[in-house]
């Protein structure tokens, strides 16, 4: 199993020795999510440098507020700064209510936008030039010369057809947030193999991140999630996904239960074809620090296992 973590800190001090904790304890990677007083990249770049295995990725950062050739010549110096392969760049278009609603930019067409964003993006990973006459972007600009080492991975969030689509052609896979393994099974895995099968590309990674808690009383845990998380379940984006999924929201998408009943759930993501799985731990009950230290000492075990 390929276990993962949410990565998140206050300070970069912390969330560097977060990184180091999280590599020494097992777990395959860490997933930082991006807003608008949050830019992940530097951070990250630091981690790197005080790590060696463990893989860094966005989750993921959003397309609209950074021109393609920034957000390629960003990813390609963050790869650089860390001196080492494990740098994985997460793109997603965000929600309309973020990019029409806080900036002001048109969320017409989120599909197309993004798919021409990432044939921009991953053709400049690669070091090639691009030559583009879009509807959404019009961009000609002179390749490296030489291809890029070590190569920096894509993920897109894709969570409708088109994107799943476009993940399966043009990138690595794709990061989830709130699919569970019925909508992993049903619907993002069979169109993004599907998509990936036909531009002759390898296996695409599903990279499927949820909330876990390890608490005895179910109701009272998601009961919790359903408070914690609940803005995805507004947002029409997640609310397809959770509905694929046959979750009423957050609350019964959410991995929870004792350590049995996590790791089945677990195991059943990575069944329903699932390649990662990256957990967003969240307290359950009075005592936050416990809480969270029985979830985490699970998933390090699960990690360690494998």
């Amino acid at each position: 199993m390929r276990i993962g973590l949410s990565g998140s800190a206050a300070t970069v001090d912390r969330l560097i020795a977060q990184a180091e904790r999280a590599e020494a304890d097992g777990f395959s990677s860490l997933w930082y999510a991006s807003a608008v007083a949050n830019d992940p990249l530097v951070a990250m770049a630091l981690a790197g440098r005080a790590t060696t295995t463990i893989e860094l990725g966005t989750s993921v950062l959003q397309t609209y507020t950074c021109h393609p050739v920034l957000q390629a010549q960003r990813a390609l110096a963050t790869a650089d700064a860390m001196g080492r392969a494990g740098f994985t760049l997460g793109l997603g278009p965000s929600h309309l209510p973020a990019i029409e609603g806080a900036y002001g930019l048109s969320y017409d067409h989120p599909g197309r936008h993004t798919e021409e964003y990432v044939e921009i993006v991953t053709a400049l990973l690669r070091g090639e030039a691009v030559n583009h006459d879009g509807q959404e972007f019009s961009v000609h600009v002179p390749g490296r010369g030489r291809p890029v080492d070590p190569a920096v991975p894509v993920l897109v969030s894709a969570l409708a057809p088109r994107l799943l689509r476009v993940a399966g052609a043009l990138t690595d896979g794709t990061i989830l947030w709130m699919g569970n393994a019925r909508a992993v099974e049903t619907h993002v895995a069979p169109r993004l193999r599907a998509a990936a099968k036909d531009a002759g590309r390898p296996e695409p990674r599903v990279v499927a991140g949820l909330p876990v808690a390890v608490h005895d009383d179910v109701t009272e845990a998601r009961t919790t999630a359903a408070t914690s998380f609940t803005g995805y379940g507004e947002l029409p984006n997640y609310r397809r996904l959770l509905d694929i999924g046959e979750a009423e929201g957050p609350g019964d998408a959410a991995i929870v239960g004792d350590e049995a009943a996590v790791e089945a759930q677990i195991q059943a993501l990575f069944d329903a074809g699932a390649t990662d799985v990256w957990a967003a731990i969240f307290p359950v009950g009075a005592d936050h620090k416990a809480s969270r230290a029985r979830t985490r000492a699970l998933l390090k075990d699960l990690a360690n296992r494998s």
